[in-house]
């Protein structure tokens, strides 16, 4: 029989291209449910375990882990930027949101380690420190480029830009970001009426004005280049 090698990710089952960073994945754990659901076992009073992001990388099998967090501690999705992998992590107990750059070693391709706590040879940088409070709530924390950009997309049609600029404006219910582009910022956003139909929707930063509804769905190609398809 043949015999396939495996890679010990600590029980990080599922892992996921990583956009704009050719043979790199990422994977992560959800021990307290994603961010928002953390947030609310916190402000629950529960404790809340603190979950791990992994990178792989291919073809030879090589996990990073840039970062361990402490108890109290939730790491949300990381995005590619200008050569580093970017991930917000919030710390309830200090109420602060930090958003971390790690750039890996240069041609780091060593062989895999064993341990699920690999260590991630490179350059880990701490981008920017918020107040928590800046944040209306958790839910949909995420990070989008480019420029690279902290947002937060509500469950109340409450769209709000946290980082580098600030603001808030409604969106459609429909509508979710897809990413940003220098200063306007993509939205996806569908429609029956009765058949299925997508538009692209262009709006202004940091007031969210609607600047364009181009019929189709947008479409990032591998080198960056977007594209909307209808």
């Amino acid at each position: 029989m043949k015999q396939y090698e495996t890679i010990d990710t600590g029980g990080i089952s599922f892992v996921s291209a990583l956009d704009g960073a050719p043979g790199w994945y990422w994977g992560m754990d959800y021990t307290a449910g994603d961010l928002y659901e953390a947030e609310e076992l916190y402000r629950e009073g529960h404790a809340v375990t603190r979950n791990r992001l992994i990178f792989l990388h291919f073809p030879e099998g090589s996990l990073r882990e840039p970062v361990k967090v402490l108890p109290g501690q939730y790491l949300g999705q990381p995005v590619f930027y200008e050569g580093s992998f970017c991930f917000p992590l919030v710390d309830f107990g200090q109420e602060t949101v930090t958003v971390f750059g790690w750039k890996p070693e240069e041609g780091g391709t060593e062989e895999n380690s064993p341990a699920p706590t690999a260590e991630a040879p490179g350059e880990l940088t701490e981008l920017v420190r918020l107040p928590l409070s800046s944040v209306k709530d958790c839910y949909n924390l995420q990070l989008t480029a480019a420029p690279l950009t902290l947002i937060r997309q509500g469950h109340e049609l409450d769209f709000q830009l946290i980082w580098p600029e600030q603001g808030d404006f409604a969106i459609a219910p429909s509508e979710s970001l897809d990413s940003r582009d220098g200063d306007v910022l993509l939205f996806s956003k569908w429609y029956e009426d009765p058949d299925y139909r997508e538009e692209t929707v262009i709006r202004r930063i940091p007031d969210g004005k609607v600047l364009a509804q181009l019929p189709g769905s947008l479409f990032t190609a591998p080198d960056g280049k977007k594209w909307v398809l209808k």
